[in-house]
């Protein structure tokens, strides 16, 4: 598990449209559990696409992108306070 999260400078409207794309590219990869901040289960191929897409977009000068790597036990490490707003995505998916 991945937890990616991003602090996208908004001044402009080309940061505003900045963090809507690095919003939907997270989003095609995992789950937002707050707004800035995505869970995602990834390979490393699917990691090395993803960063790369990000890299794309963002500004380097301004913006910033942090990935945490959770490591095989991550279920143990996750602590969250409050009303849980995220799914086990390891479960069984029923369509």
């Amino acid at each position: 598990m991945i937890l990616i999260t991003y602090d996208v400078n908004i001044v402009s409207k080309s940061g505003a449209k900045r963090l809507r794309y690095i919003a939907k590219e997270c989003k095609n990869y995992g789950q937002r559990v707050q707004n800035s901040v995505f869970e995602c289960i990834l390979n490393e191929a699917q990691f090395v696409i993803l960063k790369s897409k990000i890299a794309s977009i963002i500004d380097k000068d301004l913006d910033n992108v942090r990935f945490y790597f959770l490591g095989n036990n991550w279920k143990r490490r996750v602590e969250f306070i409050g009303k849980s707003t995220s799914i086990d995505v390891t479960s069984e998916l029923i369509i």
